[in-house]
């Protein structure tokens, strides 16, 4: 996909800059070249709901690029870190999709993973302990945006405790207290600003997934 993203002007956002608010029209396929980006989603309170992280090489929005319409996404996309992101024209990118049936495949694939993910994360939403939902958003972030290393799962994205709130659904000052806990405890550990999953066992026996 970078190959085909490439042929179209890089634009660059600072952390923390909205690519994307809700109900805005999208200009086009966004594909991330570098950075991280967060889909958020804000109660008529004001309360927000991270629901996916996209690294680089992710793309969106996914639903609007297949279904079109006047109406964007319901949500907003907002960068984690200083971003670089390539846009193709919608109808560009779908006559790659509709003529390359192994992109197709690829897209399908990714999908269904964003599905199974999404499932779980509304399990621990539901359920569980504040102490098993944080538990459980290490192992996905882990699995998912991990690298490992000689001291342990490396979540290559810097996340701030409001950032971790956010996913999980409780309040920035439960995510200080429990975070303190784990690495305490020994379950986690720190390089620089990133996260480092140590002691995985213990996590996957405190998790709810």
């Amino acid at each position: 996909m970078l190959k085909f993203f490439s042929q179209f002007r890089v634009t660059k956002y600072a952390k923390g800059e909205t690519i994307l608010r809700a109900g805005d029209t999208p200009q086009g396929v966004y594909f991330i070249k570098k950075g991280f980006v967060k889909l958020n989603s804000t109660s008529k309170e004001g309360k927000e709901l991270t629901l996916v992280l996209y690294k680089e090489g992710d793309f969106f929005p996914v639903v609007w690029a297949f279904f079109g319409g006047e109406k964007g996404s319901i949500y907003s996309f907002e960068t984690l870190t200083d971003t670089e992101i390539l846009r193709s024209p919608r109808e560009v990118f779908m006559d790659l999709v509709m003529s390359k049936p192994d992109v197709f495949l690829d897209i399908t694939k990714d999908m269904i993973t964003r599905f199974r993910s999404s499932l779980r994360r509304m399990e621990f939403l539901a359920f569980g302990n504040s102490s098993a939902k944080l538990a459980s958003i290490l192992l996905i972030l882990a699995r998912d945006l991990g690298v490992y290393k000689s001291i342990g799962t490396e979540i290559q994205v810097p996340l701030t405790h409001k950032d971790i709130a956010n996913l999980v659904g409780v309040t920035r000052k439960t995510v200080s207290l429990e975070l303190k806990k784990f690495d305490r405890k020994g379950y986690i550990g720190y390089s620089k600003k990133l996260i480092v999953i140590k002691d995985k066992e213990i996590l996957e026996k405190k998790a709810i997934i």
